[in-house]
């Protein structure tokens, strides 16, 4: 993709690169032995949640959130294994000193994905998709992990091509190519539209880009509220956010809806388990602590609850989130209807240095 002007308005240069199951890949390079064989990171034999699948195990059905009990039922030959976040964290700052090397504009999304804007680079090379290919080939070679990219002009369009080719592929979407490649992919596998939304935009007719395409914003309103917008210019093959480098954070949070709706302590705590995981994971690695947890429930009709605890100081452990969630989630079950979604949520954030010195800062609000 080359740089392209219209008038005085820039076309943006994006690329998105997303590691092959990231967790297991690395623990199939580090162990010869899982190589070839279907690996889980995280859970156990009875009870917990997969945080990660090998392609290998893949091929059965196992995916990342499924209970471990169905996992294993799927795959009676899938190896579990512990995670490793110190080991995943230290590759990620591997690959993240190769993408500076290109540009400052970088936006990670967690240990394993990124948005780069390349617009204007830091090198010589002024083709993105020449750009993606080095970034790939130097990943490959300095940690013997395979990534997959997109190149487009916009976030969107660069996160569904980078899923297009996967696993170690490069795709890219041009201006002329996006409008029409959106419109024949199903809603359900467009970034930002989860399986709740995506039933939504089923029981409204709406299955295709090309469906979304043709509501306008008045009727996307009613329905969707502050999320129209959005859902409109995707729809177009439009996205105007831009990649934000040093984005500050009011909260941390992770959520999962089920495949099957749930109605069981067990289950629900089991799903509980990897989203806290989640959660301090990903405040760790952005050096922030919180003193608020909020626990999210939404039900098979919609309907949807959450509690909220805060305390004098931040967290301090991932023993002491999971014990407040626990206790936040106790008093919703049994629940009177199936649970379709669960989350949890950090907020009141502070960086891991102020925090020990009692200083504080404003930071600003996250959009959603």
């Amino acid at each position: 993709m080359v740089r392209q002007e219209v008038g005085e308005a820039v076309i943006r240069r994006i690329i998105h690169v997303d590691m092959d199951a990231f967790y297991a890949s690395v623990e199939q390079r580090d162990d010869p032995a899982l190589r070839g064989r279907p690996v889980a990171v995280g859970g156990s034999r009875q009870r917990g949640v997969v945080a990660a699948a090998s392609y290998e195990a893949r091929q059965y059905g196992v995916r990342s959130a499924m209970p471990s009990v169905t996992a294993r039922r799927k795959c009676p030959e899938l190896l579990f294994v512990p995670p490793r976040f110190d080991v995943y964290r230290a590759v990620s700052a591997q690959i993240h000193a190769i993408f500076v090397r290109y540009t400052k504009l970088i936006q990670p999304l967690s240990l394993d994905e990124a948005y780069l804007d390349v617009t204007v680079p830091l090198v010589a090379q002024s083709s993105a998709t020449a750009i993606a290919e080095e970034i790939r080939a130097a990943i490959r070679a300095e940690t013997g992990l395979t990534a997959s990219a997109g190149v487009s002009y916009n976030k969107f369009l660069a996160k569904l091509a980078s899923d297009h080719r996967k696993p170690d592929g490069l795709y890219v979407i041009t201006p002329r190519m996006g409008p029409r490649f959106v419109e024949s992919l199903p809603v359900e596998r467009f970034h930002g539209i989860g399986p709740a939304t995506a039933a939504r935009m089923h029981a409204l007719g709406i299955r295709t880009g090309l469906d979304l395409r043709e509501w306008d914003m008045e009727r996307l309103a009613r329905h969707f509220g502050r999320a129209a917008a959005f859902y409109h210019g995707i729809a177009r093959g439009l996205d105007e956010r831009p990649v934000e480098p040093d984005r500050k954070r009011k909260s941390i949070g992770a959520e999962r809806t089920m495949e099957q709706d749930i109605h069981h302590w067990d289950q629900a705590l089991a799903v509980l388990d990897a989203l806290v995981d989640r959660v301090w994971e990903v405040s760790g690695r952005r050096g922030l602590s919180g003193r608020t947890v909020t626990v999210k429930i939404r039900y098979a009709d919609f309907r949807h609850t959450g509690r909220a605890r805060s305390l004098p100081s931040p967290i301090s452990s991932r023993a002491d989130l999971r014990e407040i969630a626990t206790g936040l989630m106790r008093p919703f079950f049994p629940p009177e209807r199936g649970v379709r979604l669960l989350g949890v949520t950090l907020s009141s954030l502070d960086s891991q240095e102020a925090a020990a010195s009692g200083t504080q800062f404003a930071l600003e609000l996250e959009t959603p």
